[in-house]
């Protein structure tokens, strides 16, 4: 049997249903159901997404495809009793797109389409309006002409802008008769002159070459654009709706509107939309003239209005979601054109969700699924306030959301001192290093000209909550004459400028903001999450005041304390860098020594903020080179401190080096080579573990030691901490229980897991190195090349912002089942950024790891993917 493309409602039944997105593409569907509904709906019929698809692999339509349309055509004109290409009465049609799901402006529509010099005619006469044929005629050529045959809309805008002065009106409705005549002769001279031939008459030609128009714009650059932004794939194809015309611009009892069933940016349950009278669809979302709020309509056709209101309920309650509606009314009669579920704010979401529970409209497993997890970073940062109007002069990468405005500076330093006067600073860099934490801390945001999603700034601005825009190539950065070029324009130090990491911009004034609300009805769906959810939920915290904050949103745990980042508080540093200069393991242990109180007033404040909850904390990663300093200034200064000579520091700086430090001696290489370092940090683990232990706070510390390749490494390194632990325990004389295990982010650690286990009580994978060294990418400066990857499609999407299932996820998944062959009972997570990214986290549900760790703020985005993990199965 011959596969059917087409499918007709009408006369109150349709071919189709709502159950047929996939088929139909979401307008499509809706259109049926709303026919089946018994909803007023002009007649017409869809052109299945598989016509499409098959069109983009053949370059024409698939077979049987058009004559399917045409006798759907012919039953159409039996429907309305009118004849397409009549010139009597003229069967006008909408031509328009319909993806599976909203792609909102992004594909093409034409209207009005079975005009041309004879048709206009029948419709004057029919209609008993010269004026309204004609002004259907010109918007026809004017967006047949732009949709199809490419000529730029502007052009004929012009033209209409010429002959309102001439005329000396101001809207297109005080146009009459005469000049929309004019406007016609006038476009189709314009199309003559464009392109060299006279615009299409023949009706079934003007069809064709409208529907490969709305097949060919699922290609257009901003549909593939739209896609990849909203990980929409691309094979689906759109549907094409070919609908009888019904008109809004026939007179004062005719027009036209958009609406939603409820206020799609506070989520309140209020009727939310506008109208125009006596105009066309594309006249309300173009900004041409003024709409009117839809609660006005009441006034001005109240029997329509009472026929709307009733028919927006019935579908809400039908499709118990909020519906975005298109609708005509003609001659005092109500047509609908589109439902569709509503796109909608974070905010919004959550309370329609939580609003529909309560009526009774959803269950509880629906509320959740409703909530978008990557939505609701929306909801845990100040955001530029919706209704400001702003220029950006670039775009970067989104690396951490909200927004910020301030001061911009250059420094750390200057971000410090003038943030501790009360400024409000941006901290601009070419791309931050683990010196700039306390700047960044200080700072309300940061902006970098290089650098990706997982860069030191992006990561780092996550854990702090801190709105980051990263990788702004457009940016000409010049740190120490503290000026940017961007677009022409100079911007220097203490000039504000207002950066948004939810969206990349970087825009230059100040741009009023709004703050976060945690609503009630947000921490109800997050609870409502947890009863669902399988996987736990950890956080990626380093002080006392990110531990509190990630708890405040649930966090069970800590799943990556990076002691690193405490080495830079205060004059730690100094103490560090005389380690890092001693020539001898005695000389390091006397530096070491005046770190370890430090650090284990970190550990003791963090194990409070967490008390019951585990605490995974990993020893010293980086490489030496990072805590040497580079500039002569710093040189001297640390020289100084350390009571040695600049040369002999200059000399170690140099020693020290590395060409691919990311490959070199950090890690457990560090612990190896020098185990005091490691040795130390035990002590004081173990230590803050036993005094908190002491007064009573239940204390779960998990001892983890990074870049294991070989388990001869993790046999040694758990032999040296298992040592320390057990002494400084029975010191103390408390009854403390304590874990060992590793970061696996190399591929040998993931292929000789079962190997590694032997000395592990847990497994983290770091999927930020794990996928670094699988794919042989520096996440610092692929970002120069890898977009060009991702628009030639060799990859779906950047590796370090969801997690490559075939190749970095199938060693996660390796990692798992040899770690538990032989430890069956073996812990294991996830502590890299994917940790907080929906796509990676419903891969961990898969793969049966234990819990995922991300960011603070970053917590409740994870507790509401890994209930959708659950509910999507």
């Amino acid at each position: 049997m011959a596969k059917k493309y087409v499918y007709f409602f009408g006369d109150g039944k349709a071919e189709g249903s709502g159950d047929m997105k996939n088929l139909l593409g979401g307008k499509g569907a809706g259109l049926a159901e709303m026919t089946n509904l018994g909803v007023p709906v002009p007649p017409g019929f869809t052109i299945t997404t598989e016509a499409c698809v098959e069109y983009q692999k053949l370059g024409d339509y698939p077979e049987g495809m058009w004559e399917e349309s045409l006798k759907a055509l012919e039953k159409l004109e039996k429907s309305i009793n009118k004849k397409f290409g009549g010139k009597e009465n003229p069967l006008l049609v909408s031509v328009r797109s319909g993806a599976r799901v909203s792609m909102p402006g992004m594909m093409d529509t034409v209207l009005n389409l079975g005009l041309n010099d004879e048709t206009v005619e029948g419709l004057a006469s029919v209609s008993g309006s010269k004026r309204f044929a004609y002004d259907s005629y010109r918007r026809f050529i004017q967006m047949f002409s732009d949709v199809v045959l490419g000529i730029e809309h502007n052009r004929f805008e012009e033209v209409i802008k010429q002959v309102k002065k001439a005329r000396n009106v101001e809207i297109d409705t005080q146009l009459d008769e005469n000049d929309m005549f004019e406007l016609v002769e006038k476009f189709k001279k314009l199309v003559s002159e464009e392109l060299g031939r006279s615009f299409p008459q023949d009706v079934f030609e003007q069809l064709k070459l409208s529907v490969n128009a709305v097949f060919d714009s699922w290609n257009n650059q901003r549909a593939k654009t739209y896609r990849r932004l909203n990980k929409i794939p691309d094979e689906w194809g759109t549907a094409v709706n070919v609908v009888a015309m019904v008109f809004g611009n026939m007179g004062n009892d005719c027009g036209t509107g958009v609406a939603f069933t409820r206020n799609p940016s506070t989520g309140e349950k209020e009727f939310f939309g506008e109208f125009l009278i006596n105009a066309q669809g594309e006249d309300v979302v173009a900004g041409i003239r003024t709409p009117e709020p839809i609660s006005q309509l009441k006034g001005e056709m109240p029997e329509v209005f009472a026929q709307l209101e009733e028919v927006y309920r019935k579908l809400e309650n039908h499709y118990k979601d909020m519906q975005d509606i298109e609708f005509t009314v003609e001659k005092n009669q109500l047509y609908m054109l589109q439902t569709r579920n509503g796109k909608r704010t974070a905010k919004a979401a959550v309370k329609i969700a939580y609003d529909m529970y309560e009526e009774g409209l959803i269950d509880k497993k629906t509320a959740v699924m409703r909530v978008a997890p990557a939505q609701v970073d929306q909801l845990l940062h100040p955001m530029i306030d919706p209704e400001e109007k702003y220029k950006a002069v670039a775009k970067g990468l989104p690396a951490s959301p909200g927004a910020a405005v301030g001061k911009v500076v250059f420094t750390a330093d200057d971000a410090e001192k003038m943030a501790s006067k009360g400024e409000k600073v941006i901290l601009v860099r070419n791309e931050t290093s683990p010196e700039d934490i306390g700047g960044m801390d200080a700072a309300e945001g940061i902006l970098t000209a290089t650098g990706g999603m997982t860069s030191h700034a992006a990561v780092v601005a996550r854990g702090m909550g801190k709105c980051c825009v990263a990788g702004c190539g457009a940016l000409k950065i010049d740190e120490k004459s503290k000026k940017i070029v961007v677009d022409n324009e100079t911007v220097r130090e203490n000039d504000i400028i207002t950066i948004n990491g939810t969206t990349g911009e970087v825009i230059l004034e100040k741009v009023k903001l709004i703050e976060p609300e945690l609503s009630g009805e947000f921490a109800k769906i997050l609870e409502w999450a947890d009863e669902f959810r399988e996987l736990g939920v950890r956080t990626n915290a380093d002080t006392p005041k990110d531990s509190a904050t990630a708890r405040k949103f649930g966090a069970e745990g800590i799943g990556l304390c990076r002691t690193e980042h405490m080495f830079f508080e205060g004059n730690r540093i100094d103490a560090v860098r005389e380690m890092i200069l001693a020539d001898d393991e005695e000389g390091r242990k006397k530096a070491l020594y005046k770190i370890k109180p430090y650090q284990k007033e970190d550990f003791i404040g963090i194990f409070k903020a967490m008390e019951g909850l585990p605490v995974t904390i990993r020893l010293l990663d980086p490489p030496l080179h990072e805590f040497i300093p580079h500039t002569d200034e710093d040189i001297e200064k640390v020289a100084k401190y350390a009571g040695v000579p600049a040369d002999k520091l200059k000399a170690k700086a140099e020693e020290l080096k590395e060409f691919n430090p990311m490959l070199g001696h950090r890690g457990c290489r560090l612990g190896i080579t020098y185990p005091e370092i490691y040795e130390m940090q035990v002590y004081a683990i173990i230590e803050a573990a036993c005094e908190v232990k002491k007064e009573g706070v239940d204390v779960l510390p998990e001892i983890m030691i990074p870049l294991v390749g070989h388990s001869k490494e993790l046999e040694v390194l758990r032999n040296i901490t298992e040592k320390v632990a057990d002494e400084v325990i029975s010191s103390y004389n408390v009854g403390l229980k304590y874990l060992v295990g590793t970061m696996i982010e190399l591929p040998r650690a993931a292929l000789t897991a079962d190997e590694i286990a032997e000395y592990a009580d847990f497994f983290s994978f770091g999927t930020n190195d794990l996928t670094q060294t699988t794919f042989g990418l520096s996440r610092d400066d692929s970002g120069r090349f890898l977009p060009a990857y991702i628009d030639k499609k060799i990859y779906r999407e950047d590796p370090f912002i969801s997690i490559d299932q075939s190749g970095v996820g199938e060693l996660v998944k390796i990692g798992v089942e040899k770690g538990r062959s032989r430890k069956k009972e073996l812990k294991t997570g996830i502590c890299g950024e994917h940790g907080g990214d929906p796509d990676s986290i419903y891969f961990c549900q898969k793969v049966g790891l234990n819990y995922v760790s991300c960011s603070p703020f970053r917590v409740p985005v994870a507790r509401l993917a890994a209930a959708h993990a659950v509910l999507s199965e």
